[in-house]
Order: C-alpha cells, then structure tokens, then sequence
C-alpha cells in the first residue's frame, strides 16, 4: 500500500484495503492535536507535527492509515483473525501470533506455588501478582489499583464515561466488550448454559447458577431484620428496601419513585413505547424479556408448570394455580 506501506500477496486485497481505509471513515489532524472541529484532544502531538489521521469516534491520532484500521477494531468489536485449532478470534494479526503459542510451544516456566506453567516469563510475572497479590497500576483519580494495565485501562471508562463498543443492531453502547458480547445474546436468543435437571438454557452461567437452587432448594442469602432466605441475592436486596422505605429512584416524567434502578428502566419504557424484544419466528415485539420468555412457549409448546395431583403440564403458572382450584374445591366466582 502507498499510504500506509502494508505489504499484501493479492492485488485485489490491496484494492479491499484501499477501500477500507477511505476518507469517509476518517479525518485530518492539522497539528496532531487539533481535531476538524477545532478542539484539543487529549492525546499528546507527534513530533513534527506533520498532518495526522484522526479517529472520528475518540480522536485518537495515528501516523498511519494501517494504525487506524487496527484501532478502529476497539470500537467495532471486529475480530477478523482467527485460530484455526480452537477458533478463538482476534483482533489483530500479533494476537493470534502469540495466542498460537498456547498450541505449539514448550512451557518451560513453572509456577512454585501452584506449578501452572508458562511460555513466556513475562506471563509467569504477571501471574505470580495472583499469589502476591502485587496490584502497580493505580487510578489516578480514586487509587483504586489493579494487576495488570488492561483491567485499569478498562477501569478507567468509570470516570471517562467512555463506551467505545456499540450494537449494531439497537446501538446502545457499553464500556466493556464483554458486556457488549453478553447483550448481544438478548438479539440472537443463544443461550450457550444448560441446566442438568430441567434443561432451561440460560445466556450466563449465574444465571443457571441462580436458577440452580431452584432444584436444591438452598437459600443461602438472609435477611437480617426479618430473619427471611432467599434464594438470589438480588431478591434478598428487595425487602430490605421495604423495611427502609428507600425509593431512591425516580421517573423524570410522572414522578414515580421506585426502589431499585433496573424496575425504574423497565417503567421508562412506558413513556417511550420501547419493545427492545423480538420474537425470531413471528416478529411480535415485547417491553420485557421474561414476557418473551413466555410468549415462545405458544411457538416450542413447552409447559413447565405441571400439577402434582394430576400431572396435567401448564406454560403459565396462572393457569396452573387456577387449575388447582378444581382440585381444592375452592370456587373464584360466586
């Protein structure tokens, strides 16, 4: 390539990559410094200050249009290399390269303490932090410290504000592109996490752990006002808002307050009309997932509540409880 020296085997790659790179998906930096619109970025200006190439999402500068490419991956999530013995992907060619020593190479580095082994010293470095509990990078801003210059980096976004990855399909954005690739589940329905018992699949494994004591009945979380269990911690922290009468959060349009900010962001969509989720088979849409949920069961036919009298199976528990009715005698309407 002419602009940015990257050699390739093919003429039409070097055409791919042209095109890639096109004007369109960057701008100048009249002084490495200065961004098209005029403010200052926060990068320090390469020497000479000859003009750069400007990333048009954090105005980063770069010295070249291959720089750019490759960095232009921290916000697309795009992984184009991949392993071709256990198809993990990567972002850049030098990520692969070292990744495929995991498959190849001798690990001749030992751990003392716990005998794992390495390929690189510097890999047995960084892991003996984990018995020394070593942490030299430090946040600037709150001193919290970490053991290795990725999780500060990540951890930084706490303050910044900055959410470099993004969906591309409802485009809401995310500081961490593990947490981009767990919301990504919600749009393609996998649910990689099987239970044993049942076989309900679940998109992360504390949620199979979570729905796990449903079968053993461990309820290992307790509230200490009222001495009640509960088998989620997320549950247990309901009631004790019920005993402070906490309503921390509130609705910026009707002014209702609620207890928790997740319940508040599920009222919101009330106001918006939002329906984030998507039936795959018929493409009727839905404020909830747990209203997905049940919806698919009209298209799987499956019905998880059975009746321990009869063994008749139901999909609702609604329908269940009614269902039970007959059994007690009980009457609903006089």
């Amino acid at each position: 390539c002419e602009i940015c020296k990257k050699p390739f085997s093919r003429s039409n790659n070097i055409s791919e990559h042209k095109s890639v790179n096109s004007r369109e998906t960057m701008s100048h930096c009249e002084k490495c410094v200065r961004s098209p619109t005029g403010k200052r970025s926060t990068m320090r200006p390469f020497r000479g200050h000859e003009p750069k190439l400007l990333c048009n999402i954090c105005n980063k500068c770069f010295s070249s249009r291959y720089d750019l490419e490759s960095h232009t991956r921290v916000h697309s999530g795009e992984r184009p290399f991949s392993c071709e013995v256990c198809k993990r992907k990567f972002a850049h060619r030098s990520n692969l390269n070292r990744h495929l020593r995991v498959h190849t190479e001798v690990r001749l580095f030992s751990c003392k303490l716990c005998n794992k082994r390495f390929g690189q010293h510097s890999q047995l470095k960084i892991h003996l932090r984990v018995h020394t509990g070593e942490r030299p990078f430090s946040c600037e801003v709150c001193k919290k410290s970490f053991g290795q210059r990725y999780n500060l980096n990540a951890h930084l976004r706490v303050h910044t504000g900055e959410r470099p990855f993004s969906c591309k399909m409802c485009e809401k954005s995310f500081s961490h592109l593990s947490v981009l690739n767990r919301h990504l589940m919600i749009h393609t329905g996998q649910r990689p996490f099987s239970c044993k018992v049942c076989h309900k699949r679940f998109t992360q494994p504390y949620n199979l752990n979570d729905h796990l004591r449903v079968h053993t009945g461990e309820r290992p979380f307790s509230c200490k006002m009222c001495e009640k269990t509960f088998s989620q911690l997320s549950v247990l922290n309901r009631p004790l808002l019920i005993h402070t009468e906490k309503r921390p959060f509130s609705c910026n349009v009707c002014h209702k307050r609620f207890n928790q900010h997740s319940i508040l962001n599920k009222h919101l969509r009330l106001h918006t009309g939002e329906r984030p989720f998507s039936c795959k088979l018929c493409k009727k849409r839905f404020t909830h997932l747990s209203t997905l949920n049940v919806h698919l069961r009209i298209h799987t036919g499956e019905r998880p509540f059975s009746c321990d009298v009869c063994k008749k199976m139901f999909a609702h528990r609604g329908n269940l409880i009614t269902h039970l009715r007959t059994h007690s005698g009980q009457r609903t309407f006089a």
